[in-house]
């Protein structure tokens, strides 16, 4: 068995050194077997068997790429020449990557790869593709449409990415950027009878919609330009604010109950104290009726804020959603008064007399309760919609 396990480890490098470049020429993957190859040759520069994989996929993917080229020129188109210019560097990288293992030796003679310069052309087809994206760039401005805006950035940032600095390519990525950059603006329509106080909307817009933001769409809720454009509207339609009066209830019960009240001794029919069989004193236990009046007054009030949040597009103008929100904030307060006898009371019922009647909040103070439970409402519906905007 020992002797096995060795066997199959060798049997195995060796199939997948030779085997798998061997394989990848098979299939028509040239590029894998060149890579394989070489990743052998320099193990052992004298493999036959990988010097001829080599031979043989090098020569087949050059073919492949100076076939393309060739019938791209010849098609003339200007969208080609980025196609062309990746053909070329794949011929440069390909022969970069085997001059790391020649020149080879086959059965004493010397087998090396002839060296082209590609750099000229890699060079030429990079500045045409420039020149092609650039030119395409300017043509999906001409659309006015968010999208070939967003498309002519990714053409100018080709074209830059390609030659640098190209004539006038910053302020054309500037323009493109912000002309598909898509603005949302997000507002308070306070359509109720309430007039809300000035720090309630301003903590309703506390969104964190820098959260909300991608690449080209962008929220706001304060305008910082009065020339600014905007492409959506999110209002938050406030329809209805119903704050109700302070209301009071008050439950008046009567407490009652068996408590233990201390002993007495057990007198005999002379009336003398009677004696266990210890001689100590017979003890029995007393018991006594006791009452409460429990006077309990419940306070509350409550607010409610009804309404909706709406997507509007501006172009063409249209509405794309609208999402049902609302809010409610409580108050409420428990105190109690006691008349009689406090031993009446379980543990409950004796704390709530520590309490006393408290101040109701006042129609601002129960909106502005809503707020954060309504924030919420708001933030949740415009992340719902975000998919209407881009």
């Amino acid at each position: 068995m020992k002797k096995i396990i060795p066997f199959i480890f060798i049997l195995s490098a060796i199939l997948s050194g030779c085997g798998s470049s061997k394989k990848q020429l098979e299939k028509g993957n040239y590029d894998a077997a060149v890579q394989k190859a070489v990743k052998q040759l320099r193990k052992d520069p004298s493999d036959v068997k990988q010097i001829d994989i080599l031979s043989q996929a090098y020569e087949n993917a050059n073919r492949q790429d100076n076939e393309s080229i060739r019938m791209l020129k010849m098609e003339g188109k200007p969208a080609s020449w980025d196609q062309i210019y990746l053909n070329y560097k794949a011929l440069n990288d390909r022969q970069s990557l085997v001059r790391t293992v020649t020149p080879l030796k086959e059965n004493g003679k010397t087998v090396d790869f002839p060296t082209v310069d590609y750099l000229p052309e890699m060079i030429n087809a990079k500045r045409k593709a420039a020149d092609y994206y650039f030119a395409h760039g300017n043509e999906l401005m001409n659309n006015n449409q968010k999208e070939s805006y967003r498309q002519a950035y990714a053409e100018f940032m080709r074209a830059k990415d390609y030659v640098g600095d190209y004539e006038g390519i910053d302020s054309k990525i500037q323009e493109a950027r912000l002309d598909g950059i898509s603005k949302v603006f997000v507002s308070i329509q306070n359509n109720s009878r309430v007039k809300f106080p000035r720090e309630f909307e301003e903590d309703l817009l506390a969104l964190d919609l820098p959260r909300l933001n991608s690449d080209w769409v962008i929220y706001y809720t304060q305008n910082p330009d009065s020339n600014t454009q905007y492409d959506y509207f999110i209002n938050v339609n406030i329809r209805n604010v119903a704050v109700s009066p302070d209301q009071s209830v008050q439950v008046d019960s009567v407490i009652k109950r068996t408590i233990d009240d201390g002993f007495r001794y057990v007198l005999d029919k002379k009336g003398n104290v009677m004696k266990d069989t210890l001689g100590n004193d017979i003890k029995e236990k007393k018991y006594k009726n006791v009452q409460c009046a429990l006077i309990e007054t419940i306070q509350s009030k409550e607010c409610r804020i009804e309404g909706d949040v709406e997507v509007i597009q501006v172009n063409p103008n249209q509405q794309l959603k609208k999402d049902p929100i609302g809010a409610r904030s409580n108050f409420e307060n428990i105190s109690s008064r006691a008349l009689g006898d406090l031993k009446a009371l379980n543990e409950q019922q004796l704390e709530r007399t520590k309490t006393s009647v408290m101040p109701y909040p006042t129609d601002r103070e129960m909106i502005l309760r809503c707020s954060e439970s309504l924030k919420g409402a708001i933030r949740g519906a415009i992340q719902n919609d975000r998919r209407f905007i881009y």
